[in-house]
């Protein structure tokens, strides 16, 4: 399936598949919706604690990214899952311009070195990010009551709609800890619909730009 670099509203590249007329991140501004969904709307929930995170389609690393340089500013010790089934080349990595834009280049090296580390492993990053990366299947996930925080980033409904039915939803209310919450740019009736189903209680929320809303779960305390 062929794959392309584009560039997004904001100056940030992301991954374009023609035939899906799908991007990795949203046209509208990679590193504005990853600020806005996963940072604003998840990460900035917590401060000054240690907590687990399970990013559902690490794909290219700019979730994780900004979730490293974020906890030095939220005092997070951060333990980090980021499952991918097709784990992105090396070569398209290099076309990504994250650090420019995001004036990180101080980052430069813990961002290599995300993609650098060994698979199936857990990796120190930095003092208080460590990474563990596994490539398989969504449907594959067993962690149970392991998780504070769910960054659920998979391709859209639109292209691959197995990705948000109950069975997913359900793996990823068990492997939420009480209390937790999962975050996810999709605003779609029949996603909403999935994670109530399983559990959830759900949330809309002005969602980054070019959408109008986003969805937060909380797994609450029974």
């Amino acid at each position: 399936m062929k794959r392309e670099i584009i560039t997004t509203a904001d100056g940030s590249k992301t991954i374009h598949i023609p035939e899906w007329n799908e991007q990795y991140h949203s046209k509208h501004g990679a590193i504005q919706e990853a600020y806005h969904v996963f940072i604003k709307h998840g990460l900035s929930l917590f401060s000054n604690t240690h907590l687990s995170i399970l990013e559902i389609g690490f794909g290219t690393g700019l979730n994780a990214l900004i979730t490293c340089m974020e906890a030095e500013k939220q005092n997070l010790t951060i333990d980090y899952k980021g499952i991918e089934a097709y784990p992105v080349p090396s070569e398209e990595l290099s076309s990504l311009n994250y650090l420019t834009e995001l004036k990180a280049e101080a980052f430069s090296n813990i961002f290599h070195k995300m993609h650098a580390v060994t698979w199936e492993n857990e990796n120190k990053i930095t003092e208080k990010f460590r990474l563990k990366k596994e490539q398989k299947d969504f449907r594959e996930i067993e962690d149970n009551n392991a998780f504070d925080l769910i960054y659920f980033d998979a391709f859209g409904a639109r292209v691959q709609p197995e990705l948000w039915t109950e069975e997913i939803f359900k793996i990823m209310f068990l492997a939420l800890k009480e209390e937790a919450y999962l975050v996810t740019y999709s605003a779609k009736g029949s996603v909403r619909r999935a994670m109530q189903a399983v559990g959830f209680i759900v949330e809309r929320l002005p969602g980054p730009p070019g959408k109008r809303e986003m969805l937060r779960g909380y797994k609450s305390r029974n």
